[in-house]
């Protein structure tokens, strides 16, 4: 990371950020371009590393790069605010933002799949919901497990 001094490296902080933030950009190998889609998430911890869950169709080209290469690249930012200047090149930006290697895998069915939606549904509106496995059936789930991650931010 170029700006060392703006690193973040407490666990406490990095829940914080993904904690606030509720949508997530994810990278997924299309061969000669990186294809990137914005989607909201569920978020749970597995030790110090987050595991994101995202929803959407049943098919479609994001599943269809997923089902060929689950390796993916997660983004996420939040606080973001303008920081003006008099000078052009003074303005900024304050943010906080986490990136993360991961590995998509397609959950099917079951209780991890009813789990994953309940975990969304409690990032993105912070109450709890219960899902049956009937209720799960008309979306496909994907879980993104973090195996690296960075953090940074710019505060006022």
């Amino acid at each position: 990371m170029r700006r060392t001094d703006r690193q973040i490296t407490d666990p406490g902080q990095i829940r914080a950020i993904l904690e606030r933030a509720r949508v997530l950009h994810l990278g997924i190998n299309d061969g000669e371009r990186p294809y990137v889609v914005p989607l909201h998430y569920g978020l749970v911890w597995d030790g110090d590393m987050p595991v994101f869950y995202v929803h959407g169709a049943k098919e479609g080209h994001k599943l269809d790069l997923l089902r060929r290469d689950g390796r993916v690249f997660v983004e996420i930012d939040t606080d973001e605010q303008p920081i003006e200047a008099e000078a052009a090149c003074s303005y900024g930006a304050a943010y906080a933002s986490v990136m993360c290697r991961a590995e998509a895998r397609i959950l099917d069915e079951g209780e991890e799949k009813c789990a994953a939606l309940a975990a969304l549904m409690k990032t993105q509106t912070g109450r709890d919901f219960t899902f049956t496995p009937r209720m799960a059936a008309g979306v496909c789930v994907i879980a993104l497990h973090a195996e690296s991650l960075s953090a940074k931010a710019r505060v006022l």
